[in-house]
């Protein structure tokens, strides 16, 4: 018998035919003798709509009552999910996250874990109940709800295996698995078997949706064995693990893209020490999450610093800069809503060269222009206009041979 952990995404909940198909999949592990530990997201559109209801009233809702508000979603999703575990003859019992123990720090909207109970979940499993927790929610130190941003129910469900001990965390997904991108874009995409943690770490930082990136990086520092699996059919999917030594003889395991990104471009700074430490302080404090950062090079004491953030975020870094200019007094603040990032990954960049000469030639062919480049060991990252996205996507991923027919060329 084994302690699984199952998360079921939003499509995989979006109404009431499907919530029974989930049930009736979840029902038949706890008649296999399984202890199950359900974790589910708002059905559907549920979460988006929520917030849409709210940005009707006011554009800047206040964040706190956002945690109250879209903390439902997911509530509804547990409770309709034990309603019908419970027609099936299968005993449920559905909790919030505060009820099970999840206590987080204070950031309202995308509040981090600080700890996870594991004593009420036990203890209904113990009476042969499943056990269905509301993700993507827990309680501060005050008892105020908070929430873990997008994809904070992967997170949740993470979280709740590693307290548990669990011997797998299995993600339900509308995909048969991680493929080598997206295959509503890239048609000869190919499922892969297993990817590591640092690689799955860094195609969802990247944009890849099908993980949550700090699911995977609590995955990875508890030893959570993730396997990445479809909704509605009994495939296997991909298993997320420990980086191996095959997996170095693999350049490159994916290509994905993020259009949830701005650029901001701070004009004419003065090129002097502390200049950044002013900037990114003020964003830092804010809350504001800053990923691709270029300085230019200082000419009549003055430079450039270009940055990206969260699309969703545009408006709050916009105010923050404004104010960061009454100290810097910049020459000008500009924003770009019209970029993506791209990005290839693969452990098996630290021992290949060439990769960034590659990808670079794939775009160059295809006509598509580089705003911004970053790399770290196993990424590299462009920045590129957003209309240009799909056509770099299928060209890298063309020029790195990794669709099924060049896979089997290889092999």
């Amino acid at each position: 018998m084994a302690l699984i952990v199952q998360k079921f995404g939003g499509s995989s909940v979006a109404d009431a035919s499907k919530m029974l198909q989930v049930a009736r999949r979840v029902a038949k592990n706890r008649k296999e003798g399984n202890d199950v530990v359900v974790v589910v997201s708002a059905p559907g559109d549920t979460t988006d709509d929520l917030i849409a209801m709210a940005k009707e009233i006011t554009d800047e809702p206040d964040d706190r009552e956002m945690d109250v508000l879209l903390a439902t979603g997911e509530q509804q999703a547990s409770a309709l999910l034990a309603i019908a575990l419970k027609s099936l003859d299968c005993d449920a019992i559905s909790f919030t996250g505060p009820q099970v123990g999840i206590v987080t720090d204070d950031v309202h909207t995308k509040a981090r874990i600080v700890k996870v109970g594991d004593s009420k979940i036990r203890g209904a499993l113990k009476l042969g109940k499943v056990v269905i927790v509301a993700g993507f929610q827990g309680v501060n130190k005050d008892q105020e709800i908070t929430t873990l941003g997008r994809g904070g129910s992967d997170l949740t469900a993470v979280a709740i295996a590693a307290a548990l001990h669990a011997d797998v965390c299995e993600f339900y997904k509308d995909v048969d698995g991680v493929f080598t991108a997206n295959p509503n874009i890239v048609k000869n995409a190919r499922k892969l078997d297993a990817i590591s943690y640092d690689e799955m770490l860094e195609m969802a930082s990247a944009g890849a949706q099908v993980l949550n990136a700090r699911s995977v990086e609590f995955a990875k520092n508890f030893g959570i064995k993730i396997h990445v699996r479809p909704t509605f059919n009994e495939k296997e999917g991909t298993i997320v693990m420990q980086e191996t030594r095959a997996m170095e003889k693999v350049v490159i395991s994916g290509v994905t893209y993020n259009k949830d990104e701005a650029k901001v471009t701070v004009r004419g700074v003065p090129d002097r020490p502390g200049v950044a430490s002013i900037l990114f302080s003020k964003l830092a404090n804010a809350g504001l999450n800053v990923d691709m950062i270029i300085q230019n090079i200082g000419e009549k004491g003055h430079s450039d610093v270009s940055f990206t953030v969260n699309r969703g975020e545009l408006k709050k870094t916009m105010k923050v800069v404004t104010d960061a200019a009454k100290t810097l007094k910049p020459a000008g603040v500009i924003s770009d809503e019209n970029i993506a990032k791209v990005s290839v990954v693969g452990v098996g960049m630290k021992s290949h060269s060439g990769v960034a000469a590659r990808m670079f030639q794939a775009l160059a062919e295809k006509g598509v222009n580089i705003l911004m480049i970053s790399t770290s060991e196993i990424k590299i990252s462009v920045v590129i206009n957003e209309k240009d996205v799909a056509k770099a996507v299928t060209a890298i991923h063309d020029k790195f041979k990794l669709g099924k027919k060049a896979a089997n060329e290889r092999g």
